[in-house]
C-alpha cells in the first residue's frame, strides 16, 4: 500500500459519508461503520476527521482512527464517549442508520503499518483501535506472524474488541480484575513490556498521555531503539494528537 501525493490530495477533501451501521460498546463508545464516496484506501493506523456542523453555521471535529481493514467496503471508527464531549456525545446518543456525516482522510503518515514488516502494538483502553485495523490486515495479507500485541484496560467490559484481540492471542492486561481464565498479567509493567520487546519491529503505541509516557519509556529501557517507536496519544478531548507531524 503505497501512498501517493494524489491520494493525500483527496483524503484533504471533506466528503458526506453515510452511517450504516451503530452498534454501542455499553455506554462507553459507539462504533460506527462508514460509506465514504470516493474514499481513499487507508493505510493500518491512519484516522478520519469527523465534522459537526450546527444551523448556526458553528463547526466541531474530532479524530478518530479507522477500526476498519483497507480491504474492508466501509469505514469503521470506535468513538469513546467523552464526558461533556460535543461530538461524542452526538455520535454515540444522536446518531442512527441512513445520517450524514461530514468527514475527510484517511490522514497520518507517521502512525501508518505498511503490513509486510514486523510490528509491537501496545495500546491502552480505546488505543486498541488502531491496531485491530493492524490486526484485521495481518489476517487479510495471510502474515499475522508479524504482528505482536499487548493491550490494557480496567476490566474486560472496559476493552474494545476483547473477543477479537484474544482470539488472536493479544497479550491482555486488565488491570482492575483477573483476565481471561485468569491468564494475562494484571498491568503492562516494565518486565512485562520488556519481555515482548522487539528491537527489529516498529513499535506502534497508541492510548492516553500517561499510558504512551509509560509504554515509551519501558520500551527504551528494554532496547527498543528510539527511532522504531512511533506513539499517537489522546489529548482532554480525546482528539488524536500524533507525537510526530505527518502531513
Amino acid at each position: 500500500m503505497t501512498e501517493t501525493g494524489q491520494d493525500r490530495r483527496l483524503a484533504a477533501v471533506w466528503r458526506d459519508a453515510t452511517v450504516v451501521d451503530v452498534r454501542h460498546h455499553g455506554d462507553l463508545a459507539v462504533i460506527l461503520r462508514l460509506e465514504v464516496p470516493d474514499r481513499v484506501v487507508h493505510r493500518p493506523g491512519q484516522h478520519y476527521v469527523i465534522r459537526l456542523r450546527a444551523e448556526d453555521g458553528y463547526t466541531a471535529s474530532r479524530s478518530y482512527s479507522a477500526v476498519s481493514a483497507p480491504s474492508d467496503d466501509h469505514v469503521e471508527i470506535y468513538v469513546e464517549r467523552v464526558p461533556d464531549g460535543e461530538v461524542s456525545g452526538f455520535l454515540a446518543e444522536v446518531v442512527e442508520p441512513g445520517d450524514e456525516l461530514e468527514c475527510r482522510g484517511p490522514i497520518g503518515r507517521w502512525f501508518a503499518w505498511d503490513g509486510h514488516t514486523p510490528a509491537l502494538g501496545i495500546g491502552g483502553g480505546s488505543g486498541v483501535a488502531p491496531l485491530v485495523s493492524m490486526l484485521r490486515h495481518a489476517r487479510d495479507v495471510g502474515r499475522p506472524e508479524l504482528l505482536s500485541l499487548a493491550v490494557s484496560a480496567r476490566t474486560a467490559a472496559d476493552l474494545p474488541y476483547r473477543e477479537e484481540l484474544e482470539a488472536a492471542g493479544a497479550l491482555v492486561a486488565l488491570t482492575r480484575e483477573r483476565g481471561a481464565r485468569g491468564l494475562g498479567p494484571s498491568r503492562l509493567d516494565g518486565a512485562v513490556v520488556g519481555a515482548i520487546t522487539d528491537p527489529g519491529a516498529t513499535a506502534f503505541v497508541c492510548g492516553s498521555a500517561r499510558f504512551t509516557l509509560a509504554m515509551e519509556s519501558y520500551l527504551l529501557s528494554a532496547g527498543q531503539p528510539e527511532g522504531s517507536i512511533r506513539v499517537e496519544r489522546f489529548g482532554p478531548s480525546g482528539e488524536i494528537e500524533e507525537e510526530e507531524a505527518s502531513e
